[in-house]
């Protein structure tokens, strides 16, 4: 049997922050992997969470809790040719304008691709409104996507 990274990544579904001074130890296990600074969940962890899924299965990774890291991972492929199972896709996040994918230092959002329209693109990741889940984005804030396999 071959689980892909999505196939794996999905099984986290629903894993969330914890509010108030307790934090979900799962998410810190994410945080922790690569960075030692983490002290909370309440940092941004989509890639740690992305990093966490490719550790598990050997494929390459970022090692970076920065989402645009994963610009420099795998082979890029067009948001045409993503599948499902083997792309990340990367978002930029914020206040427009935002740099091109050629600045990994700016802000982002990294997760599995599941699938795009006309004008969203659909992702699996880690926190997505503070939790592990598929949500939409305009087509327009992709960045890249990374085909890791």
């Amino acid at each position: 049997m071959n689980v892909t990274a999505y196939d794996l990544a999905a099984r986290f579904t629903g894993i969330k922050e914890m509010q108030g001074t307790v934090d979900n130890p799962m998410i810190m296990s994410f945080l922790k992997l690569d960075m030692d600074w983490p002290e909370n969940d309440e940092v941004p962890w989509c890639s740690a969470f992305v990093n966490y899924v490719c550790w598990l299965l050997r494929l390459p990774r970022s090692k970076s809790l920065r989402a645009r890291s994963w610009l420099q991972v795998g082979v890029p492929v067009g948001p045409d040719d993503a599948r499902i199972g083997f792309d990340v896709v990367v978002l930029k996040r914020g206040p427009d304008p935002q740099p091109g994918p050629d600045v990994i230092e700016a802000p982002g959002h990294v997760g599995f691709y599941v699938g795009h329209g006309a004008e969203y693109v659909e992702v699996l990741g880690g926190n997505q409104s503070n939790t592990v889940k598929v949500s939409r984005y305009p087509l327009d804030n992709v960045l890249g996507v990374r085909r890791l396999a």
